[in-house]
């Protein structure tokens, strides 16, 4: 009998297309054995192609399923994903302050769609930026995420460690810094901590099916804390899932694809 390990609780949006959002984070922590808990942010209409729509969930709610979980369940680590306003940030950093609250927390910086739709405005970046990033054990963002962050463009692997370190300067506890965005043969993603600078290289696998790499990274990250694992084996083993679930993509879709999620699933037989 598979033993679960780890309570997740992530407050994000929901992908109606599966391969992002809230889907991705629950198939991704529940692959790698932990216990996975919504507090959905936002419903995206949403599939490979692209984002064709936004409906907005009331903040109220938010604060209220996270205390819902934190109440009964309780958890190990908080995720973060889409925050698309200011209210939804409030209602984050309320739930932060409930009775039960994990110390970890990390956070994905959300703000772009692997389509290029814009899904925060100037407000809630700024929100994030001084109020949530500040209460992170860890956030996770990509290079067009970090260059919105910063309020410069972070556009060569030359400039990834000076930015890293100035995101760590924003008040979290680490910064993986994802190089993914970055032309060439090799991927590089760069973890940054109070412990000094640590290196992922890896040869870039040549797929258009990418939807959702960021959401599983960091909820992978996330299973990994709240199983025990300190932050560089965390980190190892997310990228070395989110790598074999791009590897080995079903192939759906007619633009971005989504992951292989299941790979570490057997199917199950009567």
């Amino acid at each position: 009998m598979t033993v679960v390990r780890g309570r997740v609780l992530i407050v994000a949006g929901s992908d109606s297309g599966g391969g992002a959002g809230i889907q991705a984070d629950i198939k991704t922590v529940t692959a790698l054995g932990g216990y996975a808990m919504t507090a959905i942010t936002a419903l995206t209409i949403q599939n490979t192609l692209g984002v064709h729509g936004i409906v907005e969930v009331p903040p109220a709610a938010v604060t209220q399923q996270m205390a819902a979980c934190l109440d009964d369940i309780g958890a190990d680590v908080i995720k973060t994903g889409m925050l698309h306003a200011v209210p939804v940030v409030d209602a984050v950093l309320a739930g932060l302050e409930r009775p039960g609250a994990p110390e970890c927390l990390v956070v994905d910086p959300v703000m772009v769609a692997k389509g290029g739709a814009i899904l925060s405005g100037d407000e809630t970046i700024a929100a994030i930026r001084r109020r949530l990033v500040p209460r992170a054990s860890i956030i996770t963002p990509n290079l067009p995420e970090a260059s919105v962050l910063l309020g410069r463009p972070v556009v060569a692997i030359g400039e990834m460690d000076q930015a890293a370190f100035d995101l760590l300067a924003l008040g979290c506890g680490a910064v993986l810094l994802k190089g993914g965005h970055l032309a060439g043969d090799h991927v590089r993603d760069v973890l940054v901590s109070a412990d000094g600078l640590v290196y992922f290289d890896d040869p870039r696998i040549d797929t258009w099916h990418t939807h959702g790499t960021g959401c599983t990274l960091a909820s992978a990250v996330a299973t990994g804390l709240a199983q025990g694992l300190d932050l560089v084996a965390a980190v190892t083993r997310a990228r070395a899932y989110v790598r074999k679930a791009m590897a080995t993509a079903p192939g759906l879709g007619a633009g971005h694809g989504p992951l292989n999620h299941g790979h570490t699933v057997a199917p199950f037989t009567a």
